[in-house]
């Protein structure tokens, strides 16, 4: 059965939240009841921007954007499609990595075998290993010297706190980079659209009500989407 991208989160989450001075628990002792809502309720809380900034959600809904304004739709797809479709191409990608931080994190922690802080450790180990995959050094160099961190022997020994936002800015860096790639047909069209109406003196009609309709047919009979969300997934898995 396939373990909910939620859980998987979560498993690297709760140690974060659980107190950091908290003794290691016996064996068989889990979390009250009470505890356990509290606990998922604040993890509810974090989700939501986990969900955005750690995961390929976010190059993913940077460059649909960007193809978007290439096409010069305006709001054709609207936001709840394009994140709607993001989101969905992110559980693809992310959920074996959930499913490991799950398995190795939150079962052994739930069952008593892992303290709050081990469970930390082994649940985020597989996320940092994702993240790391599409960080650049220059970023992680950033963030060591903006957080004064000693330089690590390995990239795994690499904490959180300096892979999540080198992270964020790797993504971003790709994210425009692929978006500027997908401008281009479509500004030579635009290009091409505007000096032949200005040529022929029609000045009084913008050239963007000309183009789109060119650009929208080029886009359908290249198979744009397909090949759009083919390419950003091989770049993610």
């Amino acid at each position: 059965m396939k373990i909910p991208l939620r859980a998987g989160l979560l498993a690297a989450l709760l140690p974060a939240i659980a107190p950091a001075q908290a003794a290691p628990r016996g064996a068989g002792e889990v979390l009250g009841v009470p505890l356990q809502i509290v606990v998922l309720l604040t993890a509810l809380t974090v989700l939501p921007a986990v969900l955005i900034s750690l995961t390929p959600l976010l190059r993913l809904t940077v460059v649909l954007h960007f193809l978007r304004q290439a096409l010069g739709t305006q709001t054709t797809p609207s936001n709840q499609v394009l994140m709607g479709l993001a989101l969905f191409l992110t559980i693809v990608v992310i959920q074996p990595v959930a499913q490991e931080s799950y398995s190795q994190g939150w079962v052994p922690y739930e069952t008593g075998r892992l303290s709050g802080a081990e469970a930390w450790e082994a649940g985020s180990r597989p996320l940092k290993q994702f993240l790391l995959r599409f960080t650049r050094e220059a970023d992680l160099a950033l963030m060591l010297q903006v957080t004064k961190s000693p330089t690590p022997r390995t990239p795994s020994d690499l904490s959180l706190q300096v892979i999540a936002p080198a992270y964020i800015l790797s993504e971003l860096r790709t994210g425009f980079q692929i978006g500027a790639v997908l401008f281009l047909p479509f500004l030579i069209i635009d290009l091409v659209v505007a000096s032949v109406t200005l040529s022929i003196g029609m000045v009084q009609l913008p050239p963007i009500m000309v183009s789109a309709p060119f650009k929208i047919l080029l886009f359908v009979l290249v198979d744009g989407w397909n090949l759009v969300v083919g390419s950003l997934l091989k770049t993610l898995l």
